[in-house]
């Protein structure tokens, strides 16, 4: 999540202070992914460093209000016209979970699978019902809007999560199912050994 561009964005609209910057971020994204005031100042520390936003004197209350400048302009024109990269995607907890747990010593994997795939499906009940009665009301501006489209993208990555929990586990299946055919390794099957190994199921 670019913090660092989601605070020039909503800079863009107006010079605006740390904690109004964190309540104007935390209510367009529904509150999906929360931040703190220190978080905020860092984060704006880092932008007036690097010349994309500077200090617009103080509102009335005495807050320190941050303007976007020319280069940060430049710099969000610049983010929203990026496709956003997916050659070095985050690291996924749940898939390094599975990997870790295939062949693991007891460790049941199914029932990880199992267990994810019930959380998932109460996330994905969750935010369906979230979206139901945010679409009770036609959404009248901008945030009810973003929050919309971000709740949106929960329901589908969680579908896809449970599609690939799924997926998962038949694939689980067929190895089991592969590696019970597959002959035992300490008979040989070349040569008379593999005849006189048989010869006792033929008399039967």
């Amino acid at each position: 999540m670019s913090i660092r561009h989601g605070l020039l964005a909503l800079l863009e609209r107006g010079p605006r202070y740390g904690s109004q910057l964190r309540t104007e971020f935390e209510s367009r994204t529904g509150s999906t992914w929360p931040l703190n005031v220190g978080q905020v100042y860092t984060t704006l520390s880092r932008l007036e460093r690097d010349g994309l936003v500077v200090q617009d004197d103080e509102d009335d209350q005495g807050h320190a209000l941050y303007a976007i400048t020319d280069e940060g302009r430049a710099e969000l024109r610049n983010w929203f016209e990026t496709p956003v990269d997916r050659s070095n995607p985050p690291r996924d907890e749940l898939a390094i979970k599975l990997a870790m747990a295939v062949g693991a010593p007891g460790v049941d994997i199914r029932a990880v699978i199992q267990s994810q795939r019930h959380h998932t499906l109460k996330a994905m009940q969750d935010y369906t019902r979230l979206k139901a009665q945010s679409l009770s009301d036609v959404p009248t501006n901008r945030d009810e809007v973003a929050w919309l489209l971000v709740l949106e993208q929960l329901i589908f990555q969680a579908e896809a999560e449970a599609r690939w929990l799924d997926h998962c586990e038949t694939r689980l299946v067929r190895l089991v199912d592969a590696a019970a055919t597959e002959p035992d390794p300490e008979v040989r099957t070349t040569g008379r050994t593999t005849a006189r190994l048989a010869l006792p199921r033929s008399r039967r």
